[in-house]
């Protein structure tokens, strides 16, 4: 198979670019409205990028219409957001958020998840994640623009908060207890418990 951009459509593009780029983390993203109302969605274009300030970057794509996502639309009004991280036990709430709703819809209550307060933020964060993020605004990057073009969000995280329930003995983050999961192509997901060791040479 050969794709030249040039004359690809953008979907056809996403579709390859989608399947061949994984496993994918999930950045699962509360935001609030300039009215304070609650938005959570998922993105799976998301990394950490440094820890000098710790920094994170997700990329909500716009819709196939061209039109921004709510979180988007959420964040430059209203510059902070929370990371949370998706674990297999949470793997179908968050696909219940990841639906095309009316604005300013709280995808808490669709979702059946619990808001709670965050510390530095005003952002709620979801209770039932194990790992929250909590950021505020550094730079959005816009990259293209119309259906699919990408708008990069970074975000410098203010608090981190991590349950004791994912922790080892040591104190330190058990990929076994966390069990992560992480997007492929169309709708598979991977789940983060068969590991491998590797020593860097």
């Amino acid at each position: 198979m050969i794709i030249d951009p040039s004359v690809a459509s953008p979907r056809d593009i996403y579709k390859v670019m989608i399947s061949c780029i994984t496993p994918r983390p999930i950045a699962w993203v509360s935001s609030i409205s300039p009215r304070g109302v609650p938005n959570l969605a998922p993105f799976s274009f998301f990394n950490g990028v440094g820890a000098n300030p710790p920094t994170v970057v997700f990329c909500p794509v716009n819709r196939r219409d061209g039109s921004r996502k709510d979180t988007l639309i959420n964040i430059e009004a209203t510059p902070e957001f929370v990371v949370n991280i998706v674990p297999y036990s949470l793997a179908v709430p968050m696909n219940a958020t990841s639906g095309e709703l009316p604005y300013e819809v709280n995808e808490f209550d669709v979702a059946k998840l619990t808001p709670e307060p965050s510390v530095k933020v005003k952002v709620p964060r979801v209770k039932e994640a194990p790992v929250h993020f909590e950021c505020v605004l550094h730079q959005i990057i816009n990259v293209g623009s119309g259906p699919l073009g990408a708008n990069l969000v970074i975000g410098r995280i203010v608090w981190m908060d991590i349950s004791d329930s994912v922790l080892d003995s040591a104190g330190q983050i058990d990929a076994r207890k966390l069990d992560t999961i992480g997007r492929m192509g169309g709708a598979l997901y991977a789940r983060t418990t068969d590991l491998f060791e590797l020593p860097r040479p």
